[in-house]
């Protein structure tokens, strides 16, 4: 529109800004809250990925220690996994090193064991796997009732174990230890399960004769189910 004061100068009408329908808010909406359950996913795969990874190293050099324990002690030697209490915490995550208790004299007292340590508690949410780990000709790692009199109430019960004579020789070369990212069941005293996110989250390796390991590098390897469905630790 010209200004009548002076045709050079013109004047253009207002222009309002169009908003946002309801429906374009409800996707833009929509589509944050799939992006962020998305990360949410990731994130926690990427926690559980780290727990594994960490406990794993953590229970390679346990071996090592239980392999130089015997040689040094010249008794035998063993890693062993909690399976004392479905309902404790420290079910499928206490890992301790034990060795037969060296009397007085010098020899060995066969059959009654004392602890090296107080042991190591794998990550929260990472498991030893009862159904991944096996012995090399197959079959199931092998299971004891710890009771000895040297050894406090506390740790006493039953244990899944890997042993070492006094020489540092495994002596059941070619067993398995697995171990996996899962949670809890909530009804008490059941099996901690994988999660369907973290059902091929494993790692594990494979313990020889003179007492090295060799890490696996896939699922398939351990014989892990490559399904998303959830699996019995």
């Amino acid at each position: 529109m010209k200004n009548p004061l002076n045709p050079e100068i013109t004047h253009s009408r207002p222009r309002f800004l169009k908003g946002f329908t309801l429906v374009e808010v409800l996707t833009v909406i929509a589509i944050i809250s799939v992006l962020m359950t998305a990360g949410a996913i990731g994130l926690g795969n990427l926690t559980a990925g780290k727990g594994t990874s960490s406990a794993i190293a953590t229970c390679e050099s346990l071996f090592e220690e239980a392999r130089t324990t015997a040689i040094s002690k010249r008794c035998k030697a063993r890693v062993m996994v909690d399976l004392i209490d479905p309902k404790n915490d420290n079910y499928l995550r206490r890992i301790v090193i034990v060795h037969e208790k060296i009397k007085a004299d010098g020899t060995v007292d066969p059959g009654n064991w004392v602890l090296a340590s107080r042991g190591y508690v794998m990550p929260s949410g990472t498991f030893f796997s009862r159904e991944f780990s096996k012995l090399d000709a197959g079959g199931q790692i092998k299971e004891e009732n710890m009771t000895s009199a040297d050894i406090s109430s506390s740790y006493q019960g039953k244990y899944a174990f890997y042993e070492f004579n006094g020489e540092g020789i495994f002596l059941e070369p070619g067993a398995s230890f697995i171990i996996g990212a899962g949670a809890r069941n909530k009804n008490a005293g059941a099996e901690p399960k994988t999660t369907s996110s973290a059902a091929r989250d494993f790692a594990g390796f494979v313990i020889w004769r003179n007492g090295r390991t060799s890490s696996y590098r896939s699922p398939e390897q351990m014989n892990v189910p490559s399904g998303s469905g959830s699996a019995t630790f």
